[in-house]
């Protein structure tokens, strides 16, 4: 909105014109949803403290989790406000991608918070039933899969980029459906199965955005894209608010998320920024990126899976708990150790991707 204010004050006063960067509007995104979430955070958590929107620990969860029964959650509806806010104010709302991706992350948030509702006020530690958290997930994600096929404008919106390979393409086809609907709801259920400390999940999901609205700047840039022998896609550019409205509220989140945690994103939260590098993923082309820089969502993911696999297959369990946060903490890692260790494993995979930019 500010966005289409500015480009009408151009026309009188040249000053506006520096709002017609991407650079800019990136930076201010960033600013505006970290201020909506430290200005608003103190407010939004008594809120649910006063309605007793609190944490409900499962018994067979470790036993230092007990003392965090009654922590705020569903704070993740709080980034959702920062990021729609910032993304509304600062994007082009005349770009299909702002809007597909937005709206995304808001649907899976909406999934998120009827989960989280069930949990806390019907103290249904399960929450949601499986089957229909994955009916609307997947209801969502062919959603955003099928209307992005069918606006695609060129070949390259539909491309699979083999990273370190260069000018090595596969073109899906009707396949692209799929596999989006695999990367968005994989990535979310993903995050949230990290989502288990405080700040665990939302510091990877920070560093990820952040990474990805440099591959959106660069994919929106025909000359950069050019340079760099990566598709161009027209207009994808624009991701790199969105991108930055993430950054943004992340940070801002993790001021009161940082252990020890004074509120917990809740699935509200973690499905919808889970949802989001997916669908951004996508439409940024770099799939097989985002399985490289979310190594960490890929690890505890792939920790439940063996975890389930070998229990019901030999009766014996491969960790002590899963996911796999929980192995270390029931080997006697302090909480804080854990969190840092997986921030920095995170740190070196996301500059593993970056990497990918140069490296042919």
């Amino acid at each position: 909105m500010l966005f289409a204010l500015t480009e009408y004050l151009s026309q009188f006063y040249s000053v506006f014109n520096v709002f017609s960067y991407l650079t800019m509007r990136a930076i201010l995104g960033i600013l505006t949803a970290l201020s909506i979430a430290l200005l608003v955070g103190p407010f939004f958590i008594k809120k649910l403290s006063i309605k007793q929107m609190g944490q409900v620990v499962r018994d067979d969860g470790p036993e230092s989790h007990f003392s965090k029964a009654g922590t705020p959650t569903m704070g993740g509806a709080l980034i959702l406000v920062a990021i729609a806010v910032s993304t509304l104010l600062w994007g082009d709302l005349g770009n299909r991608y702002i809007w597909v991706v937005l709206l995304v992350t808001l649907l899976f948030g909406v999934v998120g918070w009827i989960d989280d509702y069930k949990k806390i006020v019907h103290q249904d530690t399960k929450g949601l039933i499986a089957r229909y958290k994955y009916f609307w997930q997947s209801l969502i994600g062919f959603g955003a899969a099928f209307y992005l096929y069918i606006t695609a404008q060129s070949s390259n919106e539909t491309l699979l980029l083999i990273p370190f390979m260069k000018d090595v393409f596969l073109d899906l086809g009707p396949f692209y459906i799929l596999l989006t609907y695999l990367v968005i709801v994989g990535s979310s259920n993903a995050v949230n199965l990290t989502d288990g400390l405080d700040g665990l999940a939302i510091m990877p999901t920070v560093m990820i955005a952040g990474a990805f609205g440099i591959f959106a700047y660069l994919t929106g840039n025909v000359n950069f894209a050019t340079y760099l022998g990566i598709p161009y896609i027209e207009g994808v550019g624009e991701v790199v608010v969105i991108c930055a409205a993430i950054v943004g509220s992340g940070l801002g989140f993790l001021w009161f998320n940082t252990y020890p945690a004074q509120v917990f994103m809740g699935d509200v939260g973690a499905l919808a920024l889970g949802a989001s590098l997916g669908i951004i993923a996508v439409v940024v082309r770099q799939e097989i990126v985002l399985f490289i820089m979310g190594g960490v969502f890929v690890m505890e993911t792939v920790s439940v899976i063996l975890q389930v696999a070998s229990y019901k297959l030999t009766g014996r369990r491969i960790f002590r708990m899963a996911p796999i946060h929980h192995h270390y903490e029931l080997k006697g890692w302090p909480e804080p150790r854990i969190i840092v260790r997986f921030w920095i494993i995170t740190v070196i995979l996301v500059l593993i991707g970056l990497a990918s930019l140069k490296i042919r």
